[in-house]
Order: C-alpha cells, then sequence, then structure tokens
C-alpha cells in the first residue's frame, strides 16, 4: 500500500506552470508499512496530553446541615435538610442519589490527565502517517480533493514566497484550491455540548504545507489561509500528519523538506525506518502461483480439503489426550469395548478377575480345611 515509484517530480513554483525542474529519489521513509491500528492509538495517546484539567468543588453537594432522623420514622436513614415551611425541608441531601447532592468519586485536578507512549511507536506511526500521504487512493478515502494535483507526493522547488496572494496563487496551479474550498465551505455547528465549551465550531482539515524554511516569509505567507497547515520537516507533527487519527492527509512538500527527509531520520539514534516484511499482501496469489504449485504434491481428495483450524483437543473426546492425561483411561476404554461387544452379541459381559495375593491365601487356607476334614 506505499508509494511505488521510486523517484518524484519537482515541480516549479511559478505562477501558471507545472514545468518539471527535476527528479528526486523518493525517501525510504515513504515506503514504509501502513499502520493505521497504530496511528489511531497513538493519535488518540498523544491528543490527551494537551487536555485542561478540570474538577468540580471541593465540597459541592455537602453545603447544608443536615442530619438523619435515625431509625423508627419509616423513611430512610439518609441525612435530612432541617426546618420546615419550603419544600427543601425534610429532603434527603448529601448523597450521590439525591437531588442536589455530590457526585460520586467527584472529579479532581491532580488525576493523571497526561499519557506516556514509547518513543519508538511514536516514530514508527508517524512514518505510516507519511507513507500514507503519498498513496492517492488512501488520500481520496480520507476526503481530500485532489483530482487536478499533477503527482503525489507533490513536491515543489523554488518556493521563495512572501506574500499571501503568492501562496494562493501557488496553491491555484497545482490544484489544490479544490481541497481548501472544501474546507471553508464546511464549517458547521457541533452537535452535543461542546459548542458551550470554547469549540462552537467543527471544520476540516485542507493540505499541510511541510517547509525547511529557517525564515518566517514562507509561513507568514500561507498562515492566513483558511484550511492551510504549516509544519516543519525537523518537526513532523503526528496530530497534524493524521487529523483524528486517520492517515492520508494532503501534503505539500516544498523542495528543501523533501529533500532533507532521509536526514532527519537518519539523525535518530538508534531507530531503524520500518520496512515490510511481506513485499506482496496477496496470499492467494502467492500460493496458486506457478512456482508454489509445481513444488507441491498433488492433493488425492481436493474436493476435501478443509483449512487448517489449531484447535485445543477435548480430553472427554479424544482418547489419545485422555491417555497422556490419565494412563488408567486405556484400561477404562478397553472394557466399555468388550462390554459393548459381548452386549451386541447377545452374551454376559465378562466379570473382571481380580485375584490378589490376599485371595489367594484365602482360598489356599479354605482348600486346606477341606482336606483336613
Amino acid at each position: 500500500m506505499s508509494a511505488a515509484r521510486p523517484t518524484v517530480s519537482v515541480f516549479d513554483a511559478k505562477e501558471g506552470e507545472k514545468k518539471v525542474l527535476k527528479s528526486l529519489a523518493l525517501p525510504l521513509v515513504l515506503s514504509a508499512p501502513i499502520r493505521s491500528d497504530l496511528v489511531s492509538f497513538i493519535h488518540s495517546q498523544i491528543n490527551k496530553n494537551r487536555r485542561q484539567a478540570y474538577s468540580v468543588k471541593y465540597d459541592a453537594g455537602m453545603e447544608y446541615a443536615a442530619e438523619s432522623w435515625g431509625t423508627g420514622r419509616a423513611v430512610s436513614r439518609i441525612p435530612r435538610i432541617p426546618g420546615g415551611g419550603t419544600h427543601r425541608a425534610g429532603q434527603a441531601a448529601f448523597g450521590n442519589m439525591c437531588r442536589g447532592g455530590r457526585m460520586f468519586h467527584p472529579t479532581r485536578t491532580w488525576r493523571k490527565w497526561h499519557k506516556r507512549t514509547p518513543q519508538a511507536q511514536r516514530r514508527f506511526a508517524v512514518c505510516s502517517a507519511l507513507a500514507a500521504s503519498a498513496v492517492p487512493g488512501i488520500v481520496m478515502a480520507r476526503g481530500h480533493r485532489i483530482s487536478q494535483v499533477p503527482e503525489l507526493p507533490l513536491v515543489v522547488g523554488g518556493a521563495n514566497l512572501k506574500k499571501t496572494k503568492e501562496a494562493v496563487a501557488l496553491l491555484k496551479t497545482f490544484g489544490a484550491t479544490e481541497d481548501v474550498d472544501r474546507v471553508q465551505g464546511a464549517k458547521k455547528l457541533r452537535p452535543g455540548k461542546g459548542k458551550m465549551r470554547n469549540r462552537r465550531f467543527q471544520k476540516r482539515r485542507g493540505p499541510l504545507v511541510v517547509h525547511a524554511s529557517t525564515s518566517s516569509d514562507l509561513p507568514r505567507a500561507f498562515r492566513n489561509i483558511e484550511g492551510v497547515d504549516l509544519c516543519h520537516v525537523d518537526r513532523l507533527n503526528l496530530l497534524q500528519l493524521a487529523p483524528g487519527g486517520h492517515v492520508g492527509r494532503f501534503i505539500v512538500w516544498t523542495e528543501e523538506a523533501f529533500a532533507k527527509l532521509d536526514a532527519v531520520y537518519a539523525a535518530k539514534s538508534g531507530f531503524t525506518i520500518p520496512r515490510t516484511l511481506v513485499t506482496n499482501a496477496d496470499v492467494d496469489r502467492v500460493i496458486n502461483s506457478d512456482e508454489i504449485q509445481k513444488v507441491c504434491r498433488p492433493m488425492k481428495n481436493p474436493g476435501l480439503a478443509k483449512p487448517f483450524v489449531a484447535r485445543k483437543k477435548n480430553a472427554l473426546k479424544n482418547v489419545g489426550v485422555a491417555i497422556k492425561l490419565n494412563p488408567y483411561a486405556l484400561v477404562a476404554r478397553r472394557a466399555e469395548l468388550l462390554k459393548a461387544k459381548a452386549k451386541a452379541e447377545g452374551k454376559a459381559a465378562p466379570k473382571a478377575k481380580k485375584v490378589g495375593n490376599a485371595r489367594k491365601a484365602r482360598v489356599a487356607f479354605g482348600n486346606k480345611l477341606r482336606s483336613a476334614e
């Protein structure tokens, strides 16, 4: 599922042109295996690290002079509000089942809000998100509109932009404005109570511009375009590469950032870019290939073949397993078979002979008494 081209075209950033300046080798990280499950898990863990602590007041629901009436009044022993002349008098208080009472296990600000994730897993997730951004099918499946984009990954060379109108012209030249328009027309009201908690609206994500600029000119050119995010290649962020934990973000690379991508991962000590262990994931095609089939032994009854499924054998049904667990099971089984055979032939079942040393002694003593008489 990764990008298969060994080279990537670098387009000229001039307005109105799609001229190819040169070709760059595809970075190794863009051919990493795409693990959407790992990306989703790591995204959820990292996203928890920017939560704001919240809690209820320390004595909320306990601000009453309530006491229990005790026993003998045919009511429960829950503390009750004193006084009279009002509906509140006599009502239960304090308990989490009571109106106006405290909650069970009140929330505290010292809850464990942050989550620690292994560094290797975080890096693997970023590699997977980058690799997914180079596959047009995954990018389109995420919702990005890239029908007018000439190539993925999209690399732009000579992007020395200083004005927002130049950045808009660049996006228009390479067909990225279609995705930007989708973002600008998709702002909607958030459902639920989140709209009351400083996040009233929801908005889609558009292109992500990854740059390697040391000055603030290029970020200033793009930062005021709604739906466009920016990220430095030295600080690749999974929250931007896979918003919501979904891989396939539409990324616009600058030539400097794309060329630096291999060096960024080469500088990470103790980390090797993951690689796909299975070159062809179509197992059925591999099994049915001529190379495999010509060395396979022919089956006697192909129609009766069943797929192998490893199961635990039941000792109550499998004699071999029963004998391994209990050696006497062989004797008991043999006795059952002899009894069943005798019943089928209409004979009495043979009685097992149990002659021990004590039995022999009794028989010999009885014979001796008879002979003496």
